[in-house]
């Protein structure tokens, strides 16, 4: 199988900056939890960076399926499309609810989800060459 195509909308610099941010909350995360923290400002804002980050990525896919380019598997992309934009919502309000270290690891586990999930998000567009 091939790399994503260059004309992908799920590809290049609109990936990789959810990636390396989710990345960083993540590691942010694990050091409060470590610590016995619970979620902190900097995590939420972190979420909150994150999601304008999958937002645009989104918007940037669905630009691209309106214009004509199909993903090769729809169902999954679009599920996929679906569950990355949900996830630093779902890590706030369940990081709120868990106002302990706990907290701390959800959002860790959370944005530890969300770069496999962009890796597949990419695998789901190339299947035919997008």
């Amino acid at each position: 199988m091939t790399g994503v195509g260059a004309d992908s909308p799920v590809d290049g610099i609109v990936a990789t900056v959810p990636i390396v941010l989710s990345l960083l909350v993540a590691a942010w995360a694990l050091v409060a939890a470590v610590r016995h923290r619970p979620p902190d400002r900097v995590q939420f804002v972190g979420l909150a960076v994150l999601e304008v980050a999958l937002l645009v990525l989104g918007v940037l896919a669905l630009v691209a399926v309106g214009s004509g380019d199909r993903p090769g598997e729809p169902g999954a992309f679009f599920g996929y499309l679906v569950t990355l934009v949900c996830l630093p919502p779902l890590a706030w309000v369940l990081a709120r609810m868990e106002p302990t270290r706990w907290g701390s690891a959800i959002v860790c586990a959370v944005c530890l989800v969300a770069p496999v999930v962009v890796v597949r998000l990419q695998q789901t567009w190339e299947v035919l060459g997008g």
